[in-house]
């Protein structure tokens, strides 16, 4: 089930929200979280029956492992049990054919491909179930009953597309009496954010959605110039369809008085790759210091361990993304530009300097103009950056995404295809347009798409996030107002429902 769907907006979320409350109105509180663990399961198994049974065995053989590690029953051995299982899982369903088929081509086989589909959302709560069984076998989790454990695994704003949530973070919430009751102000804040979050998702990623979608399918015919436009509206789209996401899960845990963690923050204002990484998942950065980087020895071994560790991380990062060498390359090249950025910072501390542009110098608590200037140009340069690495991330294949690369640094080309320009024709601007004759003018054809790349730019780039302004929000006649537009005007959007792009991962 999407969140972008009628039978959620108008069925599901009603029903959920209206049935756990009623039932913890009544003090029935295990009632009204295995209510809400069986509407999660619910809105999993809408996508596809098939996958539910998946979920179920999951949950049942990781619990059954936190079971034994809690009654000290050879804690290690059922670790390392349950966390192979998981992997095993997650291999065979996500890399299995991947596998083969990359068998097949070098050692010229003829094994068959089990054509399994992805189990939605498996990377996330694999991940997810990994990280409870390592802090339960550090002696940080106490035995969970059945019941907050699946609620915790299954609660359906974060089951599909995370963030990868901890049981420090979500367990005591579930738990909290005082949550139990319903808040007119986080049901306000609730819905603010999810309103704009689905505005984010409807009004902006899916209408540059079509525009990529036209780009990468006839990318032999595009100059350099129309090359650039697709990568940048990927760009715009990736960044919008995962903001809109992250948004619309935290708004829906509003409304169940239930904090989900941040998992976007602005990322595209990042001045360098490290920062850019504590902002755009940075659930799965979490993960990944966490469970991988620090084991691995983190930055206690020396700078070439540090180095090897990074890219080890990069690399496991660019495949949990998915089954293809595209995501393999892609991990790389931000694991080559992290080690470079953080060589670059051990150089300049090892001379006693501060790191150059990368950090904004003051003067007198001010910002020097130096200083800013500087910043503002590293945020470009990186931006120009991750509008190529993007590119690989989207490309079906390496050879397409080295002549798309290779096209684009040819900086050929001299106008914009009429056909990207068609996709932002809305019929409401359309409309506008035509009634103050604005489609007369020269170049009308481009003034709606000329009107979206501003918009997302400023929105990217000059405005505040959300949860920069989740605080100190109360509901005036303008917001309200314009919540109610937006809303109606993404109503109306979603007779042409899309995925989120994260789903695929």
């Amino acid at each position: 089930m999407l969140f972008n769907s009628y039978i959620f907006i108008f069925v599901f979320l009603p029903l959920a929200v209206a049935g756990y409350f009623l039932l913890n109105h009544f003090q029935c509180y295990q009632a009204g979280k295995l209510f809400l663990t069986g509407m999660s399961l619910w809105f999993y198994a809408y996508f596809h029956i098939s996958y539910l049974w998946i979920l179920l065995c999951s949950i049942a053989v990781n619990y059954i492992c936190h079971l034994l590690m809690t009654r000290r029953f050879h804690v290690k051995w059922t670790a390392a049990v349950g966390i192979l299982l998981n992997i095993g899982i997650l291999f065979y369903f996500k890399y299995y054919d991947f596998f083969l088929e990359n068998l097949n081509r070098i050692f010229h086989t003829g094994l068959s491909l089990t054509g399994v589909l992805l189990p939605l959302g498996i990377s996330f709560f694999t991940f997810q179930q990994i990280a409870f069984l390592v802090d339960t076998a550090k002696g940080t989790v106490d035995r969970q009953n059945l019941i907050d454990y699946a609620l915790f695994v299954t609660f359906f704003p974060q089951l599909i597309a995370g963030p990868i949530v901890s049981h420090e973070e979500m367990l005591p919430q579930f738990q909290d009496i005082s949550r139990k009751r319903f808040s007119a102000e986080n049901f306000y804040m609730g819905l603010r954010i999810f309103v704009l979050g689905l505005s984010k998702k409807v009004l902006l990623a899916d209408t540059f959605g079509k525009a990529v979608n036209w780009g990468f399918q006839y990318y032999t015919v595009l100059d350099g110039l129309n090359t650039f436009v697709a990568a940048l509206f990927y760009t715009l789209q990736l960044y919008f369809d995962f903001s809109g996401y992250c948004d619309m899960a935290r708004g829906i845990g509003y409304l169940f008085n239930i904090r989900i963690p941040v998992n976007f923050l602005s990322p595209y204002k990042a001045a360098n790759i490290l920062e850019f990484w504590e902002r755009w998942h940075i659930t799965l950065t979490r993960f990944f210091t966490r469970y991988v980087y620090i084991p691995l020895g983190g930055n206690r071994k020396g700078i070439f361990r540090t180095c090897l560790n990074v890219m080890i991380v990069f690399c496991i990062s660019g495949i949990w993304h998915g089954a293809g060498w595209t995501f393999l390359v892609w991990g790389m090249l931000h694991g080559c530009l992290t080690v470079a950025t953080r060589l670059w910072k051990e150089m300049k501390q090892n001379r006693g300097r501060r790191m150059d542009g990368w950090d904004v110098e003051k003067t007198s608590g001010k910002k020097s103009l130096a200083g800013s200037l500087g910043r503002v140009f590293c945020v470009f340069l990186m931006f120009l950056f991750l509008i190529c690495s993007w590119l690989i991330f989207r490309a079906d294949t390496l050879a397409q995404a080295g002549y798309m690369l290779k096209n684009m640094l040819s900086f050929s080309g001299k106008r914009i295809y009429l056909e990207f320009a068609g996709f932002f024709q809305l019929p409401e601007f359309w409309y506008a347009m035509k009634l103050f004759h604005l489609d007369k003018l020269p170049f009308a054809s481009y003034y709606c798409m000329a009107g979206f790349i501003i918009a997302a730019l400023i929105l990217i780039f000059c405005c505040r996030n959300l949860y920069e302004s989740e605080t100190g929000s109360r509901p005036g006649i303008l917001s309200v107002s314009c919540l109610v537009v937006l809303s109606v005007w993404c109503v109306l959007s979603l007779s042409q429902v899309s995925t989120f792009l994260y789903f695929n991962f």
